[in-house]
């Protein structure tokens, strides 16, 4: 099939919240602008999923500033966050949420008109901004939509998978992939790229990731030689939803509740427990994200967890009329399914949620290779290991808004040849193929949910070096057998070629995680060492670079105070 040809300055590939404002910002700097998803512009990702706050120093419900911002996010990533990352971030927050409201986004405000701002575990302010508590991450995702929409420079392409980034002479200069509806090749010339396709949680077996949230651009940039940092650093949401089973509810909606009507958690045995790991009141939500994963563990671990292997969720001593007033809708939807809160008792636990190494990048976005950046959840030194509630959106906003503008800035493009295409497609047509099979393994989606017990049994929540070692021999097992497969070959089931590439892309990094995590030898922030649980003196980051010969290379490196 003849291939698709495309031209632009500035490529985005993926586009949630991060991808949209890169893309509206390298429009609004006058460049023309290709951006691609290999599901549906502006539908796909985190950030449509996500409820709650953004973190910003408006200083509008009380005292607050940039620098207090700063401050709390360095804390809270146990030392690892980049200082220079974060100040980026923190300093340009009040402006995106100003751009956003022109968009149409209506944040909440006060009977006074200033902003509606809550305080967020982590955080020693009132600083973080919401649409609805439970659908900001949709709201603001309709008004990105509608200003992608409206601007002419901004071509959009969906249904499209894009398996190399390609470099000549160091520097990035285009992209190859296929359109998933007709197996179509397709060739996109790009002045800059910039990649913005969201986190790899869905690796795992308990996660919050909508299910295209595979870690394809950690790949696409490790490829290209780009480097890649702290990538054991994965976040566990540590109240998401374990029992009775729900229909219609997002597994980490308990969070929202929390925030607005407090909350016990409790222990199988019906007793309080976080004042004995971070002095938590009965009732105030003030942990952060890792303290009560690791709390609710080690309850469990002590056996003293509740019968599906969680932690209790209280909300008895909250009234009905202030559980509606809050949450009308969704108690409505909890009495449907058989759940009062005022009677009963709901068990959480731990879920894979966010990840918080990722690409390395400078203060520009810019990646170790010239002309790719990265923004979004695919960065590296926002969050070090361990991510404040709110601030995923800031970054998102935030690193979007700057690697937009910075790929705009690019004029020189530089032509490469066809040759590749045909080379890449080679490759593909072998892995959706292969021309020695030594028999039916089964399908990639039966071997994807080996993957993700894999993951979350030897790379999980607790970890130690037997886990990790015997998941890293499984890993590789599961790797021989997605290439041994063969697949239906008909242009009717390009869908499987997706899912196979997928599979080998978190396989890949499932390796990248279980490899970091054997070689950091400590307990921090959500990196939890059941064998080591004791801290390092001073903060060591990780660096990851991908060989051609299909390993990965690991060096650690000290980090200096801030």
């Amino acid at each position: 099939m003849k291939p698709l040809y495309v031209q632009t300055d500035v490529l985005v590939i993926g586009s949630g919240a991060a991808g949209m404002v890169a893309a509206k910002a390298a429009a609004d700097k006058g460049s023309r602008v290709v951006l691609a998803d290999k599901s549906i512009i502006g539908r796909g990702g985190a950030t449509v999923l996500a409820q709650m706050t953004v973190a910003v120093a408006l200083g509008e419900a009380e005292e607050d500033h940039p620098d207090i911002h700063f401050e709390d996010t360095i804390k809270g990533s146990r030392g690892m966050a980049d200082p220079d990352i974060v100040r980026t971030i923190v300093d340009r927050g009040p402006e995106l949420i100003n751009e956003l409201e022109g968009y149409g986004v209506k944040w909440a405000r006060t009977a006074e008109g200033i902003r509606s701002q809550v305080v967020a575990p982590g955080h020693s302010r009132r600083r973080c901004v919401y649409v609805d508590i439970l659908n900001t991450g949709g709201a603001t995702s309709a008004g990105l939509r509608r200003a992608i929409w409206k601007d002419k420079a901004i071509e959009r392409i969906k249904n499209i998978m894009i398996t190399k980034i390609v470099v000549e002479d160091g520097r990035a200069v285009g992209a190859i992939g296929f359109s998933i509806e007709q197996l179509q090749p397709v060739k996109i010339d790009a002045k800059a790229i910039i990649l913005a396709t969201g986190g790899l949680t869905e690796i795992y077996e308990r996660n919050s990731a909508s299910a295209n949230m595979t870690g394809d651009g950690f790949v696409l940039a490790a490829e290209a030689g780009a480097e890649l940092r702290d990538m054991e650093m994965v976040q566990f949401f540590p109240i998401a939803h374990l029992h009775p089973p729900l229909v219609g509810i997002d597994p980490i909606m308990w969070d929202p509740f929390r925030y607005k009507l407090g909350g016990r958690l409790l222990n199988g045995l019906q007793e309080e427990f976080m004042d004995r790991y971070n002095n938590e009141t009965s009732g105030v939500y003030t942990a952060a994200r890792d303290q009560t994963s690791f709390a609710i563990f080690s309850e469990v671990k002590e056996g003293r967890g509740t019968p599906h292997g969680g932690a209790y969720l209280d909300f008895r001593m909250v009234p009905e009329p202030k559980l509606k007033e809050a949450f009308g809708s969704t108690i409505d939807l909890l009495s449907r399914q058989g759940i009062d809160l005022t009677k009963d008792l709901v068990e959480v636990a731990p879920m894979a949620h966010f990840t918080m190494g990722g690409i390395k990048i400078n203060t520009q976005m810019e990646t170790t290779i010239e002309g790719l950046y990265a923004c979004g959840e695919l960065i590296n030194g926002m969050h070090g290991a361990n991510r404040l509630s709110g601030n995923a959106l800031t970054e998102a906003f935030v690193s979007g808004r700057i690697a937009g503008e910075q790929a705009a800035r690019l004029q020189t493009s530089v032509t490469w040849s066809d040759e590749r295409v045909e080379e890449e497609f080679a490759r593909l047509e072998d892995l959706w193929h292969p021309r020695q099979v030594a028999q039916d393994e089964g399908s990639m989606l039966a071997i994807k949910h080996e993957l993700q017990k894999v993951m979350w049994e030897g790379a999980g929540p607790l970890r130690t070096e037997e886990k990790l070692v015997a998941a890293g021999q499984q890993l590789a097992a599961l790797r021989d057998r997605v290439i041994r497969t063969a697949l239906a070959k008909s242009s009717a089931y390009v869908l499987n070629l997706v899912e196979k590439v997928e599979l080998l892309h978190m396989i890949m990094l499932g390796e990248a995680i279980v490899e970091g995590a054997l070689l950091r030898k400590e307990t921090r922030g959500a990196h939890v060492r059941l064998d080591y649980e004791q801290s390092y003196k001073q903060p060591v980051s990780i660096q990851y670079k991908w060989h051609r010969d299909g390993a990965w290379e690991l060096q650690s490196h000290r980090l200096s105070s801030v």
